[in-house]
């Protein structure tokens, strides 16, 4: 049996994985493995248990908890991993076959050992930051060891990303460090080492620019926040981009991750298989049917790419100033995938972890922590302010206005195609609207899916591509997957196949939320007559941009009842708020060119009232 320690407390066979719920058994096993292969005193065990509020019989309760760990050791046949009573303690035994915790040390150390090699460093780096699973020690709730123990760890880990972006800048991969570093300067924005690596590599790539405003959004933040100036190393790297000067071959640090002595293994084991997630309750049931019932477990998004101004704004808000962040836009524009990616960046700053609520399948039983079924998070967990709670596809803000009543000043995502005006007039919160990707986001998101190479040899059928994807997210990624499972066709020859039906052939056949028909036939499918016929008719209006008078007669025409210059203008603001269009008064109305032609062609020759 295997223990691990870099994320949700948990021990797993390599096949069926169990993740602990939050218990004083669950705190004392992990002060157990935290100190592992040495005398733990009770003094500490009982600080690390009960804090500083110890009850007077902890002495008892401490024996009483070990019997229930033991009990639990027998339950799931743990034999490598005893618990030794010993003279003023206990003691638990482990080495990297049993601990993540020491494996990850005993890669950084083999790492190490290979400094003259900084490529063969690299990989054998890269292999021990993946024993890092989700928020660290997220089902532990035990204050003192969130405060006291688990920094200690996180900056273990922070030391261990600096080198890896060491090693790639001293390589050349300059691309591969930025992909990195975005993402641990934005989980940690005053960690300077993170923010000079970022300038360094933005500036060897030739986005000067982009250096110089990451050093002065840098700089701000740290007038601001800690009233201190950049270090003497930060503000000589910005004179040099000042003066555009030649940085040189990128120097080695020197640094190496400092960890505590051990023997470097004979033979690194393979990371163990992903946990289940148990919901926090008393006591843990560790039997398979229990974790098979479990909700899986926070994962990130693969490949995430673009909306960095998006991405660096929420991350700043989330980690300084904690509150309701609404995520709205059309169907299929990346509001989920935008949720998860910031809220895995964030994952350090919320001790409780991260939790997600699918609200299209739960309806309103997820806002009053009623719900039964397996993914349910309990009432006590969603007001949790150490927890960054993500609410997804959220159709209508009566579903979440009592959860967001318990969690006032906490951090909660939301993700709604429509833009919950209700909800921020009552509750407050941030709203970020997304829109189509830019140019520059699409090129990157096939540059990432499909790989530089196979784009380079195509700039411009990768062009066309975007556009014939209206460079609408969920569009490209369609587009991406289907090249990636055809390796040997050109991405012209996709092009070409996807200009005779765009609609109907942007979908993969093996997962109906991966088809952009689909996903709009059911964003029309929520709305009430006749916003569907007006959708309809606007389609066919021939432009990008309306005002409500433009669109009058097209949709008076498509409507049974005509309807007045006043009407006209709820419907148009009731398909803005439902994602279907962009802007509106003062301003004209915008309708993305996806949804455009998919007005046109889905209903080309119906009558637009029976949609």
């Amino acid at each position: 049996m295997r223990f691990q320690l870099l994320g949700p407390l948990s021990m797993t066979d390599g096949t069926d994985t169990v993740v602990l719920g939050p218990s004083k058994p669950t705190n004392l096993l992990a002060a157990l493995l935290l100190r592992s292969n040495s005398i733990v005193s009770a003094g500490y065990l009982q600080q690390m248990i009960w804090g500083d509020e110890q009850p007077a019989t902890a002495k008892a309760a401490l024996q009483t908890c070990v019997l229930r760990l033991r009990r639990l050791f027998e339950r799931q046949h743990v034999l490598d991993t005893p618990i030794e009573a010993a003279p003023g303690g206990y003691r638990i035994t482990a080495d990297e076959r049993t601990l993540d915790l020491i494996e990850f040390r005993a890669r950084v150390r083999h790492g190490t050992a290979l400094a003259d090699d900084p490529a063969a460093e690299l990989s054998t780096l890269r292999h021990a930051l993946t024993l890092w699973q989700g928020s660290l020690l997220a089902n532990v709730r035990s204050e003192t060891m969130h405060r006291d123990e688990v920094p200690r760890l996180v900056e273990e880990r922070l030391r261990t990303v600096e080198r890896v972006c060491d090693l790639e800048l001293t390589l050349g991969n300059c691309g591969a460090a930025l992909v990195e570093l975005w993402s641990a300067t934005r989980a940690h924005p005053s960690h300077g080492r993170f923010r000079e690596q970022l300038i360094e590599a933005l500036y060897r790539t030739g986005r000067q620019s982009e250096a110089l405003s990451e050093y002065r959004g840098f700089k701000e933040y740290l007038r601001d926040e800690l009233g201190v100036d950049p270090s003497p190393a930060l503000q000589k790297l910005e004179l040099a981009i000042l003066r555009g000067e030649s940085l040189g071959p990128a120097p080695e640090s020197g640094h190496t991750p400092a960890l505590p002595p051990a023997p470097l293994p004979a033979a690194l084991p393979a990371p163990a298989a992903p946990a289940v997630l148990l919901a926090p309750g008393p006591p843990p049931d560790p039997s398979p049917s229990a974790c098979a019932a479990a909700p899986p477990a926070w994962t990130p998004v693969p490949s995430f790419t673009g909306r960095a101004t998006e991405v660096a704004a929420l991350v700043a808000r989330l980690t300084t100033r904690p509150g309701t962040e609404l995520l709205c836009g059309a169907p299929g524009i990346g509001k989920t995938a935008l949720a998860r990616h910031v809220a895995d960046l964030v994952r350090d700053h919320f001790p409780g972890g991260c939790r997600v609520i699918d609200m299209a399948e739960r309806g309103e039983s997820a806002g009053t922590g009623t719900g039964t079924g397996a993914g349910d998070v309990p009432e006590r967990i969603d007001a949790d302010p150490r927890t960054l709670l993500v609410l997804d596809d959220v159709k209508d803000p009566g579903h979440v206005h009592a959860l967001l009543s318990a969690r006032r000043g906490a951090a909660t995502l939301i993700t709604s195609r429509r833009g919950l005006a209700a909800l921020v007039a009552t509750h407050g919160g941030r709203v970020t609207r997304l829109d189509l990707f830019t140019a520059a986001e699409a090129h990157t998101l096939l540059r990432a899916a499909l790989g530089t190479e196979r784009v380079a040899a195509e700039p411009g059928a990768a062009a066309e591509l975007a556009l014939l994807c209206g460079r609408h997210p969920l569009a490209l990624r369609i587009a991406a997957a289907r090249l990636l499972t055809r390796p040997a066709l050109r991405i012209a020859d996709a092009v070409g196949w996807l200009t005779d039906d765009p609609l109907t052939r942007l979908a993969l056949p093996d997962d109906p939320r991966l088809s952009v028909p689909r996903v709009l036939d059911g964003a029309l499918e929520r709305l009430a007559p006749p916003l569907p016929a007006v959708f309809a008719a606007l389609g066919r209006l021939g432009r990008d941009r309306f005002h409500p008078a433009d669109a009058a007669t097209a949709v008076g025409a498509a409507v049974t009842s005509p309807l007045t210059p006043s009407e006209t203008e709820t419907a148009l603001e009731r398909l803005a708020d439902a994602g279907l269009l962009e802007d509106g008064p003062p301003g004209p109305y915008r309708m993305h060119p996806l949804l455009r032609g998919y007005a046109r062609t889905r209903y080309p020759d119906r009558d637009p009232q029976k949609v």
